[in-house]
Formats: structure tokens, sequence, C-alpha cells
């Protein structure tokens, strides 16, 4: 069985790999640390698809290390221990570069395996994963390793693989293929920074193109009807989950509509209708707040009218309500508030309540003075009385401050004058 073009295609050096020019372009960190030979135990954190596998097999060619690889997903402590086993042969002369894909599967016992023959160099560990390195592998591995992160590819790298992948093909089979640029870009748009997912897009689309005198044409149609949406990384359970509704909720928080309605975009596209609807929810009460109150109704009434729709009829409402957030002033100050409060009753501050407050009930023998005493405000001016509300040992505590915008400053100049005047009641 022929395997993927992507595998066949795989760059024999550091010069071929697409993308990554933060970590392998000459003087770059990861470049030097490679062509000086002394090679540490190191951590690749990315996407899939972005040369990390491939990396790994250049630093073993060059190291004239023996190269293994495991699977988190499927590899067992017995299987570390085989590759353990032949560091006393032949194979362990120059000893062992151990590619561990998919760390982040390992349990802590598997990856404590590794740690005697890490740190007595033995075995070089390069280990790799989709996943924050530092939510998913064990501290003592980390701690003997260095991290680089490892982006997906831009789209003009991409492209410049797909020709590649292209003439490689012409080359392999004998037949002259022509691609329209228009077609060539779209498989790099829809890859979503991934070249294997790009240059097996490529591999299908001239499998599935009829011969024609000697010649394919790839026509756009092709791509498209092959890529029919963008593969936009979106893992519900991932890092690129949280980085995208992360960017969102900050987007419109920072005021700017137009990276809002892009990351309202991208999170549809997935059909992840209810984060976007969550967040959109928590950005305007979060965020927004007191400066502009009168927007949590509308942008409830637009969330219920989004999930009452569905998709795609749902992002109306929704773009409808995200730029008006992100337009919107923005106050945290009820946000800040309840985040101090949360914090005392974390800190064990506050219990008990004013008497006055309590609900009525009967006072015992111990209560020397009988009575709730609750001053009943609308009996008043301005329908406020002084009196004290928090308990005892929080008297004095300030957790709402107002901030400096209509609404509230209005409030507060309102609430200012009333209780200046407090000797008049």
């Amino acid at each position: 069985m022929t395997s993927p073009l992507a595998d066949r295609l795989r760059p024999k050096s550091i010069d071929d790999i697409s993308g990554q020019h933060h970590l392998l372009d000459k003087n770059k960190p990861l470049r030097n640390i490679i062509e000086s030979g002394n090679i540490p135990n190191m951590v690749f954190y990315g996407p899939s698809g972005v040369g990390k596998t491939t990396l790994a097999s250049i630093i073993a060619d060059k190291t004239n290390k023996t190269l293994r690889k495991l699977n988190g997903t499927n590899a067992s402590t017995a299987d570390i221990k085989n590759i353990v086993g032949e560091l006393s042969g032949f194979g362990g002369i120059n000893g062992i570069l151990l590619y561990l894909d998919e760390i982040q599967y390992f349990n802590k016992k598997q990856q404590q395996t590794l740690l005697e023959y890490i740190e007595n160099g033995s075995i070089t560990l390069i280990a790799s994963t989709t996943e924050n390195p530092y939510f998913y592998i064990h501290g003592a591995i980390l701690s003997r390793s260095t991290v680089f992160e490892f982006k997906p590819v831009e789209k003009y790298d991409v492209i410049k693989a797909v020709k590649r992948a292209v003439d490689f093909l012409r080359n392999e089979t004998g037949t002259e293929i022509i691609i329209s640029d228009k077609a060539v870009e779209h498989i790099a748009y829809a890859c979503g920074g991934d070249v294997r997912k790009a240059v097996n897009a490529i591999e299908l689309s001239v499998i599935s193109t009829p011969l024609i005198d000697s010649k394919k044409f790839i026509s756009l149609e092709t791509v498209q009807a092959l890529t029919q949406k963008s593969a936009l990384r979106y893992d519900r359970e991932g890092d690129e989950h949280y980085d995208l509704l992360s960017a969102f909720q900050k987007s419109m928080r920072g005021s700017d509509p137009d990276a809002a309605i892009h990351y309202l975009a991208r999170i549809l596209a997935a059909n992840d209708l209810p984060s976007a609807c969550r967040r959109l929810l928590v950005c305007a009460n979060e965020d927004v707040g007191l400066a502009n109150p009168n927007i949590i109704p509308i942008v409830k009434a637009a969330v219920d009218t989004a999930l009452a729709v569905g998709l795609p009829e749902a992002r109306i409402p929704l773009a409808n309500a995200v730029i008006l957030v992100a337009q919107s002033p923005k106050s945290n100050s009820a946000y800040m508030a309840i985040n101090k409060a949360m914090t005392d009753i974390e800190n064990g501050k506050g219990g008990g309540f004013p008497r006055h407050l309590q609900n009525k009930h009967y006072d015992g023998d111990d209560v020397k003075n009988k009575g709730q005493f609750y001053l009943y405000p609308h009996d008043y001016n301005n329908h406020w009385i002084e009196q004290q509300y928090l308990p005892d040992n929080l008297v004095g505590t300030v957790y709402y401050e107002p901030a400096l915008n209509k609404n509230e400053q209005a409030y507060k100049e309102y609430w200012d004058k009333v209780k200046s005047n407090k000797n008049s009641q």
C-alpha cells in the first residue's frame, strides 16, 4: 500500500520544513541548538501537521542517534522498558532519541519511568503535544526539558508546500498536472495551517481528476468539493477552543468590533453556538455591566433568538449583539465588587447579621435589648436612612467603586447628595 503523499514528501532537511521561521531560520534558537549537535531534552508544543515529527526525524539523523517513536495514545510502560533495554545493545551506542508523540496521554507513572534515563543522558527525549505542556506534562520532565512552541503554518508557506507537492506528483506519475493559483490558495486556506492536510488534499484532488489528453486539470471546483469547510483547528476539549473563546471575549472587552466579529465567525463555523452565546452573555455582564445596564436584556434577547432559530440564521442576532457589546462603554465595577466579596467569604470574613436585618423572630433570654429595631427606608426622605447593613467585622468595607461612566457617576452623584443630608432625616 502506498503511503500518503505527506509521508513520501516529508522534508529531509531543516530548510525544507514549511513555516516555523521563529524557530528554524538562520540564527534562531532551535536551529542553533540542532546545528551544535548538543541536543537537550525538548518538548515540541503545537498543533498537528506543522513539522514536529519531521523535525524530530531530522534531528535524529543529524546526531547519529537511534530514533525510536512512541505514541502516547497506545504506548505502554512496557514499550518504554523495551527501548531502555536497547541501551546495552548496538542500538544504544550513540544513545537513543525517543520521539514521544502526544505525551499528554501518558499518565504520571509512565512519564516518571523516563526520568532516570533522560536525566543521565542515555535517552534524549523529544516529546510533542498539541496541548499546553504546563498542564499535561509532569513537572519533573518539564524541568529537564526545553519547550518550543510550533505555530500553524502561514498561508504563503503552505502555498509553497502545495506547489512542491504538485511538482513531486508530476515527477512521480509522469503526468502533466495543471492547477490554478486560486485552487492552490484555496487548499492553503482550507488546511488551517496544517501542511500535512494541505499536501494530502492535493493528492486527493489529483486522484479524483480524470486524465484528459495525458493531462490532469485540477479545477477550483474540485478542491472546493474536497475541502468543503475551512479546517479551522477547533477541539472543544483542547487549547484551541479556549484560545478562540478568550480572543472572542477579549476583543469585545477591548471594543474592537471587527476582531470580535471575526472570532464569532470562527466559533460559528465550528458549529459551537452554545459557547458563542455563553461568552456573549458573560461579556455583557462582566465587561459592559453598569456602564450600560440596558444592554443585558438586549443581549439576552439576541441569544434567545439565536438559540431559537439555530444556525445559520443565528449568526444575525449574534452579530448585532456582539457589535453592540464591543461598541458599548465598559465597566467591570460589579464584577470587581463580587470578586472582592467572594474573596472575603473564602477567607472566613463576615458571618452573622446585624440584628435589625434578621427576619422577625423571638429574642431569647440572653438578649438584653429585645426587639428588631429595623428602620424601614421608605418611611424616610429619599427612601433612605442610615443604618448598619454589613456584618460587624466588615463594617466600613468597600466592595463597589463606581467607574467613570455616565450611568455610574449619575448614581454616585445622587447618593452622595442624599447621604450628605442624613441629618435632615
